[in-house]
């Protein structure tokens, strides 16, 4: 084997599961994100649930440009580099910052 042959990878099908498990991510972030908005607005609307709703909103479009920009990463090419840390963060915080004003939604209700 040359030099050249060992250093093309196959990457078989991990960059396809990879932008699946992206798409996942972003739709239980919807679904977060739509019952945090439905919680929000029935019964009344206090100032507190419109603040949750809204943090809600923000967080699921953070995660979602996140994951759409690593999806397109993972399509442009068949050896992609490593998520950046900055990125990582930022899918981290908001998906915890999606799932603690989606509990404070619900706890209030």
């Amino acid at each position: 084997m040359t030099g050249e042959a060992a250093r093309v990878r196959d990457p078989g099908l991990q960059p396809e599961r990879t932008r699946l498990a992206w798409r996942r991510t972003t739709l239980s972030g919807t679904v977060a994100a739509v019952l945090a908005g439905k919680t929000a607005l029935t019964g009344g609307v206090p100032a507190a649930g419109v603040v949750a709703c809204a943090l809600c909103c923000v967080c699921w479009l953070g995660l979602l440009g996140v994951a759409h920009r690593r999806i397109r990463a993972l399509a442009t090419t068949s050896t992609p580099g490593a998520l950046v840390p900055r990125y990582a963060s930022a899918a981290v915080l908001c998906t915890v910052a999606l799932a603690v004003c989606g509990a404070a939604l619900v706890v209030r209700g």
